[in-house]
């Protein structure tokens, strides 16, 4: 089996025998047909990924990373937040008549701020203090700012990243407060794992850990049976990661610089509602 399905397996195993239910509170989410979208969840999970050892993609399921790795280049590359700058469908219901997401995720990463080096957007201070200061205990990125809450359409689930150089590798916390471990688990895992790569690669240093920091892991009432089937599913090793060795900007990464050679999966279909 791949690590990540190792992990996967582990921590909704655990949510399901140990987490704890939210039926008997009123709830926000709500699935299509207007019914509460109850969970059973676990607070605090850590999990960690060496991405020196193999990439953490799952088996159990394909995920499709490289529509992943395009949201991904939505918000870290193109820092917007509008869908029609998006090759995917994955925010349309997020998005307003003009397609904005409003002051969320890639907005918030391009607004500019002053330093006493000069004006950096959050992504640019990043890239900056990894080439100049690598000691650096302050390089991390923050969406998830209380300022704009009330225009945005979606609060950052995911929403800060800590970096940290450790000898020549490139380290990362992704911290989160919420996560729909059946839809989103390993698409977000995937996504930051490729972002360090990327960081890594044009700053100077070798991929190291990817650390995943969950506040609120849950498995939604209506995917716990498909949970369940899922975990039982034939597990495969993890394919190898390519990534373009040519490109030195991070600008110029696109979905084509990424490949995963020999990446086998199961390809049963599931019909997962995703609560709003």
């Amino acid at each position: 089996m791949s690590y990540a399905d190792k992990v996967f397996v582990e921590n909704v195993e655990d949510i399901l025998h140990n987490g704890v239910s939210d039926e008997d509170q009123e709830v926000r989410p709500r699935w299509e047909d207007g019914t509460p979208a109850h969970t059973i969840k676990k607070f605090g999970i850590v999990n960690r990924y060496d991405l020196s050892k193999e990439f953490p993609i799952t088996t159990l399921r394909r995920t499709y990373y490289r529509s992943a790795i395009k949201e991904l280049l939505w918000i870290w590359q193109k820092k917007s937040n509008n869908i029609h700058d998006l090759d995917s469908h994955v925010w349309d219901k997020w998005a307003d008549e003009t397609g904005s997401i409003g002051k969320a995720y890639g907005y918030q990463l391009g607004v500019k701020h002053h330093y006493k080096e000069g004006d950096f957007d959050q992504v640019d201070r990043v890239i900056y203090d990894l080439k100049h200061n690598p000691a650096s205990r302050r390089i991390m990125t923050n969406i998830y700012n209380h300022q704009d809450l009330h225009e945005m359409n979606l609060y950052p689930c995911a929403y800060s990243m800590t970096f940290n150089v450790s000898g020549n590798k490139l380290n990362a916390i992704l911290n989160q407060r919420s996560q729909d471990m059946l839809t989103a688990n390993n698409w977000n895992v995937c996504q930051y794992a490729v972002l360090v790569q990327m960081l890594a690669q044009v700053c100077g240093y070798t991929p190291g850990e990817l650390v995943h920091v969950i506040a609120d892991a849950h498995i939604y009432d209506r995917h716990i049976p498909l949970i369940k089937k899922l975990i039982q599913q034939k597990q495969y090793e993890a394919p190898k990661f390519e990534i373009d060795k040519s490109v030195k900007d991070f600008y110029d990464f696109t979905a084509d610089s990424f490949k995963m050679e020999n990446y086998q999966y199961n390809d049963e279909k599931y019909h997962i509602e995703v609560a709003k």
